[in-house]
C-alpha cells in the first residue's frame, strides 16, 4: 500500500511551518555533542556552533544536495587536541586554559592548521574509493586498526575526565562537587537507555540539565561557599563585533604548527569508517521510505560515498579556516531523520541556518560557559568510555578474527603504543628527537604493520 505522507525523501520540502520545527529539532540534537566539544577542548563555543552550521551548508552544496547528514564536532579529535596544546602551549597560556576554559588565540590557530590538514586525508580516501570503489577503505583501514584506534582516543582521555569529574580538594566544596558529577553521569547513563523517541535523542542535553539543576540546589541550599558554576568575561569570548545580545563569534586564522600537522591529521584516519557506515545506514532508511512513499530517489546513496568523503574533508577544512573543530557527519542526526522519517535536505540547510544565527546570541553562549566543570566531568565520563566502547563494537560487528596473529600483532601494538604513550609520557612519545602525540603514532604504526603483514597474503 503507498503512503503518500510517509516521510520526505532528500529532494522534499515540508510545508514552511513544519519545516522550521524539523530544523529546530536537527539544531536540538546536534547542540550537545558539539558544545560538549568546545567546553572540553577550548574552542570558542559561539565560533563551533557556527562553523558547525557554515559547513553543513557547505557540505550540502558540495555534495548536489544529494546526502541529508548535520556536518558537527567529532570527540575523535579531543586527545590530539589536547597533546598538541601541551606541547605547544606554554605556561602562562596553558594557566589561561585552565582558568577561563577557552584555548588562548595562539594555541586554537595551531590547531586550526592540524584541522585543515587532516581533510586531505577524508578527500584522499574519498579519491580512492571513486577510483577504486567502495571496498578499498576496508582493505586499507580494516576493522582490526579503527577499532583500537577508537579505543585509544577514548581510554587517554580517561585521566581528563575523572581530573574533571573529582577535584583535587578535599572538604564539602569538592564532596558537592562529586555529587553533581554523579548526578550527570547517572542521570545521562538513565535517559540513553530507558528514553525513547525524540527524547531518547538527546541524552547529552538531558543529562547536562540535570546535573546543572543538581548544582543549582547546592547553590540556593549553600549560598556563595556551594557555587560551582562558572562565569566568562566579554574579553575571553574575544568577539569580533557586538551590539547588544548579539555578537560575531571570534574568529581566527590558521597558524603553521608542525606538532599540530602530526598531532591532528591522522586522527581523520578514525572517522573514515564512521562516516561511511552513516551513509550506509542512510541508503537503508531513504530506501524505506521511497518503498513505502511508492516512488524512488533516482540514485543510490551508498554510490556518493565518494562525494560524501571528500564533502567531510572540505568541511573539515572550512571549519577549520574559521576556527572551529574538526568534525563529522552526525550519528544523533541520522538517529533523528530515521525516527521522524524527515529526510529533506531543505530541513537540513534551514538546520544550518539556524545553528549560526544561535551562535551569534551571547546570553546564551555565556550560559554555555558557566556549566559547572562538575557536570562536564560526569558526562565526560561516559562519552569518553563510550567512544572506548564504539572500538569494540566495531570489531564485533566486522567479525575481526580475534585468532589471527596478524590481527593480534596489529591491535596490540597500537593498544600498548597509545595507552603508553598517553600514560608513561604524557601523550606525546618522543621518537628520535621528534615529540609524537601518542594517538596519532599508534595510528601510523599499526597502519604500516597491517600493511608490512598483509604482503603476499591470500584472502579466502
Amino acid at each position: 500500500m503507498v503512503k503518500e505522507n510517509y516521510g520526505y525523501l532528500p529532494e522534499e520540502r515540508p510545508t514552511t511551518g513544519k519545516l522550521l520545527l524539523y530544523a529546530l529539532q536537527q539544531v536540538i540534537v546536534m547542540f550537545p555533542a558539539t558544545i560538549t566539544v568546545a567546553l572540553i577542548t577550548g574552542f570558542q563555543v559561539s565560533t563551533t556552533i557556527f562553523a558547525s552550521g557554515l559547513a553543513t551548508l557547505c557540505f550540502i552544496f558540495i555534495t548536489g544536495k544529494k546526502i541529508p547528514l548535520y556536518y558537527g564536532s567529532s570527540f575523535a579529535y579531543l586527545s590530539a587536541v589536547a597533546s598538541m596544546a601541551m606541547a605547544e602551549g606554554t605556561e602562562e597560556q596553558l594557566a589561561s586554559w585552565q582558568s577561563t576554559g577557552i584555548l588562548p588565540t595562539e594555541l586554537i590557530s595551531k590547531a586550526q592548521f592540524g584541522i585543515i590538514m587532516s581533510g586531505f586525508v577524508s578527500i584522499a580516501a574519498g579519491l580512492l574509493v571513486r577510483k577504486f570503489g567502495k571496498d578499498t577503505i576496508e582493505k586499507i583501514l580494516p576493522p582490526s586498526i579503527t577499532g583500537p584506534i577508537s579505543m585509544i582516543i577514548g581510554l587517554t582521555l580517561a585521566g581528563n575526565a575523572l581530573s574533571d569529574a573529582i577535584p583535587a580538594q578535599t572538604g564539602a566544596y569538592a564532596n558537592a562537587w562529586v555529587v553533581v558529577s554523579l548526578v550527570t553521569l547517572l542521570s545521562t547513563i538513565f535517559y540513553s537507555k530507558y528514553l525513547k523517541g525524540f527524547l531518547g535523542q538527546i541524552p547529552l542535553l538531558l543529562g547536562a540539565a540535570t546535573g546543572s539543576l543538581c548544582a543549582a540546589l547546592f547553590y540556593l541550599i549553600g549560598g556563595a561557599d556551594y557555587n560551582l558554576f562558572r562565569s566568562i568575561s566579554d574579553e575571553a569570548l574575544n568577539s569580533l563585533w557586538s551590539v547588544g545580545p548579539f555578537a560575531i563569534p571570534a574568529f581566527s586564522l590558521p597558524k603553521f604548527s608542525l606538532t599540530s600537522l602530526v598531532a591532528i591529521m591522522p586522527i581523520a584516519i578514525a572517522t573514515i569508517p564512521e562516516s561511511t557506515a552513516h551513509m550506509y545506514q542512510l541508503d537503508i532508511y531513504v530506501d524505506d521510505v521511497a518503498k513505502k512513499k511508492g516512488k524512488e530517489v533516482g540514485y543510490s546513496l551508498i554510490d556518493l560515498l565518494d562525494k560524501n568523503l571528500i564533502g567531510d574533508g572540505l568541511c573539515d577544512m572550512i571549519s577549520g579556516f574559521v576556527g572551529g573543530p574538526a568534525g563529522t557527519n552526525y550519528g544523533e542526526n541520522i538517529s533523528t531523520m530515521a525516527i521522524t522519517k524527515v529526510f529533506s535536505v531543505p530541513v537540513l540547510m534551514v538546520a544550518s541556518v539556524i545553528a549560526m544565527i544561535v551562535s551569534c546570541f551571547t546570553p546564551l553562549i555565556k550560559a554555555i560557559y558557566g556549566i559547572p566543570l562538575a557536570v562536564i566531568g560526569g558526562l565526560e565520563v561516559y562519552l569518553f568510555g563510550a567512544i572506548a566502547a564504539q572500538g569494540i563494537a566495531i570489531m564485533i560487528d566486522k567479525k575481526v578474527d580475534m585468532f589471527s596473529s596478524k590481527n593480534i600483532a596489529v591491535i596490540a601494538s597500537i593498544m600498548v603504543v597509545g595507552l603508553g604513550g598517553q600514560y608513561a609520557f604524557g601523550g606525546n612519545i618522543p621518537f628520535f628527537g621528534f615529540s609524537i602525540p601518542c594517538v596519532a603514532g599508534a595510528s601510523i604504526f599499526g597502519i604500516a604493520l597491517n600493511a608490512l603483514l598483509s604482503i603476499g597474503e591470500t584472502k579466502e
